[in-house]
């Protein structure tokens, strides 16, 4: 069997972020998006109908895995791997992202709100926030928990649930913040990049079989067909300033430019 097949249910993420950590920014946001190669996707850009939200799309159902406002509202997604309990028919999870942005709700009422209704989808984590804090759900944990500043990592089951990726990654985010240089862009993308994969003593065993948790284990995923599509990049500043950056992997002989895009939150002259 080939080690991407039967992965229904099993799109893979990886977010690491740090709140309040560092002198120059409230929140460093480090992620990646791992999907089907075949998946049709658009690149992150100010929506057609929606011009305050920046995000990426999914060409699929039209959902959106990690997307910021010009009011300073934050948001992402990442399911939750437990490929025994998918069911094909239930609700987009992007949606629910898509939701907030452009919603009035405050990020604690809006995931109160969301896990009302939560056994409606497929097992997810989301994340909403805005320029003064962040929070966490799950439809898996039933609750909805305000980050504690520090360094923080989410990948496909709860909040800090320490499967390697998430160790190493916030280990690698740990030391970046605390090198003189401070976080940058790059030294981010480099982060999400690693493709170091787990030992197998240290691997989940979340239903997909071992060839796949090794697959699945580095931050930044190959295969054949499946794999991190694409690297988002948010930096917010104590200006509230927003730096947001996305780079494409999927097509690497005809890669599109990063998109970059920089502006003050809350003003929409900007």
């Amino acid at each position: 069997m080939n080690q991407t097949e039967n992965l229904n249910g099993v799109v893979m993420c990886l977010i690491l972020l740090a709140v309040e950590t560092h002198p120059r920014y409230k929140l460093v946001f480090a992620a990646n998006r791992d999907e089907y190669y075949d998946r049709p996707s658009e690149q992150a850009g100010f929506r057609p109908g929606a011009p305050g939200l920046l995000a990426g799309r999914d060409g699929r159902k039209g959902g959106i895995w990690t997307g910021v406002t010009r009011s300073g509202k934050i948001g992402a997604l990442t399911n939750y791997r437990d490929p025994a309990a998918h069911r094909p028919g239930a609700p987009s999870r992007g949606l629910l992202v898509h939701r907030f942005l452009l919603g009035s709700e405050g990020p604690e009422d809006y995931l109160r709100s969301v896990l009302r209704k939560g056994d409606e989808y497929n097992g997810f984590n989301l994340l909403a926030g805005d320029l003064s804090e962040m929070y966490w759900a799950s439809n898996r944990a039933g609750e909805v928990r305000r980050l504690d500043p520090g360094i923080h990592g989410l990948s496909n089951r709860l909040l800090d649930t320490p499967w390697p990726k998430v160790v190493r990654g916030k280990a690698m985010l740990g030391s970046v913040l605390s090198s003189p240089e401070g976080p940058s862009v790059e030294s981010l993308f480099t982060i999400l990049s690693d493709r170091t994969a787990a030992p197998d003593s240290e691997l989940p065993d979340t239903g997909v079989g071992l060839e796949r948790e090794r697959m699945l284990s580095p931050v930044f995923i190959e295969s054949p067909a499946y794999g991190t599509r694409s690297s988002t990049v948010i930096l917010v500043d104590r200006d509230d300033r927003v730096t947001f950056v996305e780079r494409t992997h999927d097509r690497p002989l005809d890669r599109p430019p990063d998109v970059r895009v920089e502006f003050t939150a809350g003003n929409l002259a900007d």
